[in-house]
């Protein structure tokens, strides 16, 4: 059987290939996002062209027109139920035709791959400033191994339904001085996430990428620290998992039984 690995590239953005498939999660591939600025880790570049995005939510972090349109080929787009209109519109008619929404428990077929939509406890609007609602969902993702990208999520009830899993991609931080807990994981929730989901391996991600202009020097231990304070969790309360804690552009290949290849 194939392997599968993971390669970060700072805040969400993931690059899986598994079975000979390749699907992108929530990419950011900018610099500059707002009012915020990639702090950590260089520009992510793509090897090639993605048979698939994986969408999370609406919120610009994740859902990044700019990025969107600037990865190659023609992927599909997969993507929470209720955002195929805000997407049609503000990318266009080629990029309407390759869109997919998925609510939890639906699934769609990207190669040899099943991509299945699963719950998230999180905002799935746009944001304040917009009227643009979708639901907010993490993705299982099915070929050789069975990977959890969580999107954002805060815990919730049905989580331990989703294990056993080979490799959990688990959101641990955030991008500026606050984080709230409402919707959000951090290092200690974070593990507790881990465990209820059986997984055998995770890689924190969304935390250490991006900061806020100018506030450089404010709270930087919640800039640094959530991936090695996760990996410290999860010693404690989910000792049988193992943790990766990838820097930006590092990759992770597992085997289909969890080992490292």
């Amino acid at each position: 059987m194939s392997n599968t690995s993971v390669t970060w590239w700072g805040h969400s953005t993931v690059w899986l290939a598994d079975s000979g498939s390749t699907l992108l999660t929530d990419p950011v591939l900018t610099d500059r996002l707002a009012h915020l600025r990639r702090a950590a880790g260089p520009t992510p570049r793509l090897p090639g062209e993605p048979d698939a995005i994986l969408l999370s939510h609406l919120h610009a972090d994740h859902f990044h027109l700019a990025s969107l349109r600037a990865v190659p080929g023609k992927p599909l787009l997969i993507m929470p139920r209720g955002a195929a209109d805000f997407a049609a519109k503000a990318l266009g008619p080629p990029a309407a035709s390759r869109i997919v929404e998925l609510a939890p428990g639906e699934q769609a077929a990207v190669g040899p791959v099943k991509v299945r939509a699963v719950p998230a406890a999180h905002d799935g609007g746009r944001g304040p400033w917009s009227r643009e609602r979708a639901l907010a969902v993490g993705f299982v993702v099915e070929g050789a191994a069975r990977t959890w990208f969580a999107g954002d999520t805060g815990l919730f009830d049905s989580m331990s339904e989703l294990g056993p899993i080979d490799l959990a991609l688990i959101p641990v931080g955030g991008w500026g001085p606050t984080l709230g807990s409402h919707g959000h994981l951090d290092a200690t929730t974070g593990a507790e996430a881990l465990r209820r989901s059986q997984a055998g391996w995770a890689v924190p991600v969304h935390y250490g990428t991006f900061w806020p202009i100018g506030l450089n020097r404010v709270r930087q231990h919640m800039f640094r620290e959530p991936g090695i304070r996760f990996a410290e969790e999860a010693a404690r309360v989910a000792p049988d998992a193992q943790v990766r804690v990838l820097a930006h552009g590092e990759t992770l290949t597992i085997n289909p039984i969890g080992h490292v290849a």
